[in-house]
């Protein structure tokens, strides 16, 4: 393989592009791993890692040490590597917190340790180089270029004729993931046994719940970024057992038979069409139409289909019930039996697809059919999947802008500028809308779009003391859509010399778009990082030092306390920049934090 020892040692300026570049081809061509434990001393993999996970939420917030993003280095890349060859790395046990679910239950949440998350980055970067390519193209979940719209954009493409829906979600996923199993799939293609240990020590690393030590018998870790690709890892084993086994066990035919009764029709129709008696072709044909053209109950034939997205798997079965039962026990068989995995018997349910709708991914899904809609004699209803927007979904997403009933202020938004209150309320409704833009019944979002609105413009009034009819009048605009012009509230920012920041509010025509995709902007994964070539180019921005260089990173510039000529030459210069970032000497990282005032622990 091209990354070999070089003169007895590691080749470690070898571009990280390179090395995933030959472990996705490995993949691609079905090939074993060897020594991949070496990838973990190129020093580019981690530079490429922090690119990667320094502006995630959660890289300010601390472990069970006070590490974080803020200090980060090339001599800690060092310090990893130099454990990691002398096998001495070992994983810190992560900060457990509990986070509230909707049902009133909670969902532990681990926090590892800035070194343990680099560390976690680098072997997911590696795992799924090496195991993407061999993925199911069933599974949508934390894969590069698909996710949730793929995944139901598929389901509404591909699944007509669907009779019966098998909704199928795991009790506790993650946290009942085996470890011996999950170490055993990876033993089949890694053959690597200290990149193996290393993944053991991860998941048994243990947690820290008001400082009292747990451990870790099975599960990954929520939380820590390796998680969600180990988690693909391991259900794959459910993807392949339900595309090798399952989908050719129940799919069979052709195509369904035609109808008898309807061909009866079709033929008095034509009889009657001519002898000229049109009263009794209308008649007929409205008769006909009330029938299905196919044998609905034809028992050679069968379809199965399946999509799973993370740990929420549908499956949408074109036969009798009874067959439908069958394909549920098997799969709780073969998760019980083979990945020591349960199904959560209140959220597993078989649904008839024509007269109820199953729940997937915050969607209603139903097989749509309606004999009045048509042209020329022909349905173009029957049996077409049909996506909506739950009502319980409209009624919650519009719960935390109403109080008693009605729309009322954001006080927690109070003391904001007019522009950073427009700009929550219109990334919040943005998102909902851009989401369920793939319903048929999108439409039905402006019951949220005028709860939002009213509460926003209560929030300004409240702030300035002033008429909502005012603030109305201040901030009304029209914008040009796709559609034309659309009515929507803008909030503005001047800069002097520079373009000024909008923040807007509404303007989302809701009309279904069958092909929308979430238009976020999806960085090169491969390409270096603007803050990684600075803290290669080793120079402090400060006093030019260039000797024991490191990075200051802060949550955001809103936490710049400073104002004018109180703030200090650090804080002017990240404000100047519009960076939270700053590439400072050991020295005057020191003299920094000296400044900081004591953080309180989250």
């Amino acid at each position: 393989m091209i990354w070999t020892l070089k003169n007895g040692e590691v080749c470690e300026m070898q571009s990280a592009e390179t090395v995933l570049g030959v472990l996705r081809e490995r993949g691609r061509q079905n090939l074993p791993l060897e020594e991949v434990y070496r990838q973990l001393f190129n020093p580019q993999l981690y530079l490429l890692a922090h690119g990667r996970i320094y502006s995630n939420g959660g890289a300010m917030t601390p472990g069970v040490t006070e590490e974080t993003a803020d200090g980060m280095s090339t001599v800690k890349v060092g310090r990893i590597i130099d454990a990691m060859r002398h096998e001495r790395y070992r994983f810190s046990p992560s900060r457990r917190v509990h986070i509230p679910k909707k049902n009133g239950a909670t969902r532990p949440l681990g926090m590892p340790t800035w070194s343990d998350k680099l560390v976690g980055e680098v072997i997911r970067l590696i795992l799924e180089a090496y195991y993407e390519p061999m993925f199911s193209d069933r599974s949508h979940g934390f894969r590069p270029g698909k996710g949730c719209h793929t995944a139901l954009t598929e389901v509404a493409l591909t699944w007509t004729g669907t009779t019966w829906f098998i909704e199928a979600d795991l009790r506790d996923c993650f946290g009942s993931l085996d470890h011996d199993i999950m170490l055993t799939i990876l033993g089949e293609r890694i053959h690597d046994k200290r990149f193996l240990r290393l993944v053991r020590n991860m998941l048994q690393a243990g947690y820290l719940e008001d400082w009292v030590w747990g451990a870790t018998f099975s599960g990954a870790p929520q939380g820590g970024v390796a998680s969600p690709v180990l988690s693909n890892i391991y259900l794959d084993r459910l993807d392949r057992f339900v595309e090798d086994v399952l989908i050719p066990e129940y799919t069979r035919g052709g195509r369904r038979k035609f109808n008898p009764a309807y061909q009866r029709l079709t033929g008095a129709i034509e009889r009657g069409r001519k002898r000229g008696d049109r009263a009794g072709v209308a008649s007929l044909r409205k008769q006909r139409r009330t029938m299905p053209s196919l044998d609905m109950h034809d028992p050679g034939y069968r379809r199965l289909r399946y999509i799973r997205y993370a740990d929420d798997h549908l499956l949408g079965f074109t036969g009798p019930k009874a067959e439908a039962e069958q394909i549920k026990s098997r799969l709780t068989q073969f998760l019980r039996h083979e990945l020591k995995l349960e199904l959560s018997q209140e959220k597993t349910l078989i649904t008839n697809a024509r007269s109820q709708a199953a729940q997937f991914l915050g969607y209603d899904i139903c097989a749509h059919s309606d004999d009045t809609k048509g042209r020329r004699g022909r349905r173009f209803t029957g049996g077409f999947i049909k996506l909506s927007v739950p009502p319980a979904v409209i009624k919650a997403k519009s719960a935390p802008y109403r109080r008693h009933g009605k729309p009322a202020a954001r006080l927690d938004l109070v003391n904001r500028d007019d522009y950073s209150i427009v700009a929550t309320f219109g990334a919040q409704y943005r998102g909902i809308v851009q989401y369920y833009l793939l319903a048929g019944n999108v439409y039905r979002l402006n019951r949220l779009e005028w709860a939002m609105q009213t509460a926003m413009l209560k929030t300004l009034a409240t702030k300035h003391r002033t008429p909502v009819s005012r603030l109305i009048v201040r901030h009304k605009t029209k914008v040009v859509t796709p559609q034309g012009l659309r009515t929507c509230f803008e909030a503005t920012v001047d800069r002097p010399g520079r373009k000024g920041l909008v923040a807007r509010f509404g303007g989302i025509p809701l009309k279904r778009n069958k092909t929308a995709v979430i238009r976020d902007r999806i960085p090169n994964p491969l390409r270096q990082r603007e803050v990684t070539r600075r803290l290669i180019r080793g120079r402090c921005e400060l006093c030019e030092n260039t000797e024991d260089i490191q990075i200051h990173q802060i949550r955001r510039l809103a936490d710049l306390t400073g104002t004018g000529r109180t703030r200090h030459l650090w804080e002017e210069t990240m404000a100047r920049k519009r960076r939270k970032t700053l590439i400072v000497c050991g020295p005057c990282h020191s003299s920094i934090h000296a400044t900081l005032p004591a953080q309180p622990r989250k």
